[in-house]
């Protein structure tokens, strides 16, 4: 056999994987190839896969004469939009994806290139954990990863695909990673299975039920996205990948727009109803205000009380962060100080603009909330607001009270643009609550005409405290603008801050309390 029939015929079994029976079980399972995986990620004809032919070194266990170049992951690099991008897709059909001491090394080789280029890495998980039959090696490669997982976070984007089994130490490489997509009723992620659980707890559960997309993606907020295919997934991937630099050292990538930047949008004018109990949708401010009314919300499913996620303002990557009106009345508490912390740290560590629209009315009361550590996961939200050092601008719409005022991006930490709407009320709390408290002995005395007294002390300290006005005069509020201007003052006020550089004191980093 000629050497270009020999290199031929190794890139055919390495292409085939686990076999032609394997790969039509995967796709009858409602799941693309690992190869298939790739080609739909990376533009056309542009991914460079190496190691294509590496093979495990176990010879017990009946693995000798099982080689299968590759071992169960294909890895390389190709463009992503014509950007540069590192991946791996774990190949389920070999040995069930998983993982050795060879393709752990495949794995780190990827990495390790990926930071010495300033590149995404994209990892595609679909795999049944550690390859028993290597033993400590297999531990020792998940080890391997854990620690280039972390030296990159950081430095360069990491996001992680769950588009299969993702069991034991296999989850918390994807844990570390920047964002987790998960496809629905194929994916599953725990630390240890339902068979494990039920011998120990007693519990009867589902994979499905412990560990599925959905229950990710709502319950403990581990995954960032749930879709419904791996071609939705892939795609999801690259679209992420478009509002995001190659690096921490990497501006995102600019993208032009027709929408103008000083397009102004009447409808917000009347958004915010008269009685300040009455919700309303936040998204409708985010979509009137962004490039072309495109935000790709993360973590949707997750804390719904705190909006985050991407957008674009004349062209250029910001990073959203909103209350929700709509949900528990926009209030904080554990989970969504979490999520908003974790989702302002990504974009502080990677150049990304952050834009706060805030109508908070506190933190959520309760026991529940206190004995989970509230203070300390709160705590949280105000360190990542006040640690970043990107352009930083918050639009205050409507509630802007007490602790909460401040964590949301206030002036005081160090926020270069407050904007705030005529309906803006910044005050330690809700005026009913006030007055009833600074004008109890008043009240009590009122007898039958409690409620008109009420009324009037509520409008007095409307007037007095909860304007927007009060604030601007200390100059914690820069401007009170309409509405409708938002847009056009946000654009303008990014440009302005183009240049920024701000500095924290030197140190080898904060301790955030987690």
């Amino acid at each position: 056999m000629d050497r270009r029939a020999v290199l031929a015929e190794y890139e055919r079994r390495a292409r085939l994987g686990g076999g032609e029976d394997r790969l039509r079980r995967q796709r009858e399972a409602g799941k693309l190839t690992a190869h298939e995986r790739i080609d739909l990620l990376f533009d056309p004809g542009t991914f460079e896969e190496v190691d294509r032919f590496v093979t495990h070194r176990c010879l017990d266990f009946g693995m000798a004469g099982q080689q299968i170049p590759g071992d169960g992951v294909v890895s390389g690099h190709g463009r992503v939009n014509g950007r540069l991008v590192f991946a791996f897709a774990q190949d389920f059909t070999v040995f069930g994806g998983s993982l050795s001491g060879a393709n752990a090394a495949k794995i780190c080789k990827v990495m390790d290139q990926a930071l010495k280029m300033g590149a995404p890495v994209v990892g595609l998980n679909d795999s049944g954990g550690a390859r028993i039959q290597e033993g400590v090696v297999s531990l020792g490669g998940y080890a391997d990863i854990f620690l280039r997982n972390t030296l990159a976070s950081g430095v360069v984007p990491q996001i992680s695909a769950i588009m299969g089994p993702c069991a034991g130490g296999a989850v918390y490489s994807p844990a570390i990673t920047d964002f987790t997509v998960m496809v629905k009723e194929t994916s599953y992620m725990f630390v240890t299975g339902p068979d494990v659980i039920r011998t120990v707890t007693h519990e009867t559960v589902t994979k499905e039920e412990l560990g599925g997309a959905m229950t990710h993606n709502e319950r403990s907020g581990v995954a960032h996205f749930a879709v419904d295919t791996d071609e939705e997934c892939i795609l999801l991937i690259r679209e992420l990948l478009g509002f995001l630099p190659g690096n921490n050292l990497d501006d995102a990538p600019r993208v032009e727009t027709a929408d103008p930047v000083d397009r102004a949008d009447e409808a917000l004018d009347s958004l915010v109803p008269e009685a300040p109990n009455q919700p309303y949708d936040m998204l409708d401010v985010i979509h009137a205000v962004v490039d072309d009314g495109y935000f790709l919300e993360v973590h949707r499913h997750f804390a719904g009380n705190i909006i985050v996620g991407f957008a674009r303002l004349g062209g250029r990557t910001v990073g959203i962060v909103a209350n929700q009106p709509a949900h528990l009345a926009g209030t904080l508490d554990i989970d969504s100080s979490v999520k908003g912390a974790r989702f302002v740290r990504f974009c502080d560590a990677f150049n990304i603009p952050l834009v706060t629209f805030e109508d908070v009315p506190g933190f959520l009361p309760g026991t529940v909330q206190e004995w989970g550590g509230i203070i300390r996961h709160g705590a949280k939200l105000l360190f990542a607001f006040a640690e970043a050092t990107v352009p930083k601008l918050t639009v205050i719409t409507r509630k802007a009270y007490g602790g909460a005022y401040c964590v949301m991006a206030s002036k005081h930490l160090r926020t270069d643009v407050n904007l705030a709407w005529p309906t803006a009320e910044i005050a330690v709390m809700g005026a009913e609550g006030a007055v009833n408290i600074l004008y109890r002995q008043e009240l009590e005395a009122a007898g039958e005409n409690v409620a008109r007294v009420r009324a009037e002390k509520v409008a007095e300290y409307r007037e007095k405290f909860a304007t927007p006005y009060i604030a601007a005069s200390r100059g914690f509020v820069d401007e009170v603008i309409l509405p409708s201007q938002t847009r056009a003052k946000l654009v303008s006020a990014l440009q302005a801050l183009e240049g920024k550089r701000e500095r924290t004191p030197p140190k080898k980093h904060g301790n955030i309390p987690l």
